[in-house]
């Protein structure tokens, strides 16, 4: 999920035909997000429209590999339709435990499936757009793009296999991007390992023609990457991230948020200080039971398998619409926008570790 989302309720099966574009090409399939006005936002019924169209593609010998896109040039996908979830809850409804079984489902198909998947993350990758790429085979990032995993800026956690993903970057800076929430660009997707190429936006229209003339050898992923390799590059120059890495380790390896907050105000590592106060500031803002569930959910994430992982996430889920704090993140931030969410617990100091524990009661390293 996300903090960018349409205001629009979850479309019928019919409406989620246009929302979800289907087009092969040179033994190739392509899907495209298509709600260029919401940011691409999920619904449920665009998540059922993909996971069928895969399925039905994995069984076909005509279909070589498939790709993943958005409409537009603003967002690949900016995450899952948040209002609907929240609308679906108030309601009574079962719409929005539905979404989370589904598109975990989904993303499990992705990571799991037997043919390349090339997804091209042009514009926002945030949430939900996250699950959706980081199981394909090739990440292709443009100077546009901008990837984030953002839902405790709006009471939530990293889902959607961000319990998976995030732990496994280099040192802490997954702990840093999940529980801060910040959006990162092209260089540093690269540098955490979040993206494998870039490629400059004025040449996607180049690689969508080359992949309709594309010569197919025995193996599908070996020449889709001979095409990317000469188009696009793999590493980009001075990832901001590098520069802040050594601080990023030192801060975000600390045992709780209330001590990173204190020692990233407090404490200087390798001419960070100003990107420190900024942070602290922002955790500030955020809320203290997600970044708590977050912290933990990230770390136990590290040790466990994928299937783990999404079994994990939605063991949180369950609970999270009565006991977290999304329902008022979504009321502050998207509804009444008066920015001015009422966190519970307000403040880090008052967070109760007893609490945040008890999150996790009842799940065990098999997802039981």
């Amino acid at each position: 999920m996300t903090a960018q989302v349409s205001s629009q309720a979850a479309q019928t099966s019919e409406t989620a035909a246009y929302e979800v574009l289907v087009d092969v090409r040179n033994h190739i399939g392509h899907l495209t997000l298509n709600r260029p006005a919401g940011l691409n936002a999920l619904t449920l019924g665009m998540v059922r429209s993909l996971q069928q169209q895969l399925d039905t593609w994995a069984l076909d010998p005509q279909i070589r590999a498939v790709v993943l896109r958005g409409t537009g040039d603003k967002a690949f996908c900016a995450g899952g339709d948040i209002r609907s979830l929240y609308d679906s809850h108030k309601q009574d409804d079962t719409l929005h435990e539905d979404f989370f079984v589904e598109e975990y489902a989904l993303d499990l198909t992705i990571h799991h499936y037997r043919k390349p998947i090339l997804a091209l993350m042009d514009g926002f990758v945030l949430g939900g757009g996250m699950g959706l790429v980081q199981g394909a085979d090739l990440r292709v990032v443009t100077e546009r793009s901008r990837l984030g995993m953002p839902e405790v800026a709006i009471g939530y956690f990293p889902d959607v296999g961000g319990s998976y993903f995030l732990p496994r970057i280099p040192g802490e800076l997954g702990i840093y991007l999940g529980v801060s929430g910040v959006q990162i660009r092209a260089a540093d997707a690269l540098y955490c390992g979040l993206a494998d190429w870039y490629l400059d936006s004025r040449k996607l229209k180049q690689l969508d023609e080359r992949l309709d003339r594309l010569e197919w050898h025995d193996t599908p992923l070996k020449d889709l990457q001979s095409l990317l390799a000469k188009l696009g590059q793999q590493q980009l120059p001075a990832p901001p991230l590098a520069d802040l890495r050594s601080a990023i380790d030192h801060f975000f390896a600390l045992p709780d948020v209330p001590s990173m907050v204190e020692q990233l105000r407090q404490v200087t590592v390798a001419n960070s200080h100003e990107w420190a106060l900024k942070t602290a500031d922002l955790l500030d803002s955020r809320s203290p039971l997600a970044m708590a569930v977050t912290l933990e959910m990230l770390r136990r994430g590290r040790h466990l398998s994928l299937e783990d992982c999404f079994a994990l996430e939605l063991h949180l889920d369950r609970q999270w619409f009565e006991r977290g704090d999304l329902i008022e993140g979504v009321r502050a931030l998207l509804i009444d926008k008066d920015k001015n969410p009422r966190w519970n617990p307000p403040t880090l100091e008052a967070l109760d570790a007893n609490h945040v524990a008890s999150f996790f009661d009842g799940f065990d390293d098999h997802g039981n």
